[in-house]
């Protein structure tokens, strides 16, 4: 038993680690995409929502908060609860940033997605009642943090100046993708939290986890702040 617990545990800490192991690389674009968004000209639904699924299932900061969102939800509800949220604000930012050209440093906002991940790692842990004696709203925190996320996209979408002809189309497509993408990431998550929540060794290492979130956050926001004062 002890031995099927720790495999549960090594499981979610490589999920975890293969996500922060992408470095800046994983946020960008690959050469093939980079060409394709460049040279296209009009509507094309099915690439756009393949473009999008594929940056969410590579987006390790989106996904690692995602891990610290629903890492203490057992209920189904809640599940959808908390990520419905989540989906509402990084979709209306999302298009209100691409259509009204909202322009946004792209290290600062990663910075500001880095520190999701630390804020939702410290709050599972219980740190804000412990050192400030105060919960905040945590639905209100993964909405305004989806906003964030949202604008995180919709920078990434920006630096290609894609044409007008067939942007409302492509731009719905992507995110329709980007949605996919979450859900198909999400289910993965949540498969392996259910196996391992059947182990007591689940509770007995929320701290570890939680830490290991915020240690992945404080990476993300260091690599980008560099990035911002480099670059």
């Amino acid at each position: 038993m002890k031995n099927i617990s720790n495999k549960f545990i090594y499981t979610l800490l490589i999920v975890i680690a293969s996500f922060t192991s992408f470095s800046l690389l994983a946020h960008g674009v690959d050469d093939a995409t980079k060409q394709f968004l460049e040279a296209n000209q009009g509507s094309a639904i099915f690439p756009f929502i393949y473009i999008g699924a594929k940056h969410m299932l590579t987006g390790y900061d989106h996904l690692l908060f995602l891990v610290g969102v629903v890492f203490f939800l057992f209920r189904s509800k809640d599940v959808l609860l908390y990520v419905s949220l989540f989906t509402l604000g990084h979709s209306i930012t999302l298009l209100y940033g691409v259509f009204g050209n909202i322009a946004i440093n792209p290290y600062i906002i990663d910075a500001i997605i880095g520190l999701s991940v630390v804020y939702k790692g410290f709050d599972n842990l219980g740190g804000f009642k412990r050192l400030f004696n105060y919960q905040p709203n945590t639905k209100i925190a993964v909405s305004i943090f989806g906003l964030f996320h949202g604008f995180g996209l919709a920078t990434k979408i920006q630096e290609f100046q894609l044409p007008t002809d067939g942007l409302i189309t492509n731009i719905i497509s992507f995110n329709i993708g980007v949605e996919i993408g979450q859900f198909l990431a999400l289910a993965m998550v949540l498969i392996v939290l259910n196996l391992w929540r059947r182990h007591s060794s689940y509770l007995g290492f929320a701290i570890m986890t939680n830490t290991a979130l915020m240690s992945a956050g404080l990476m993300l926001i260091g690599l980008q702040l560099t990035g911002y004062f480099v670059n």
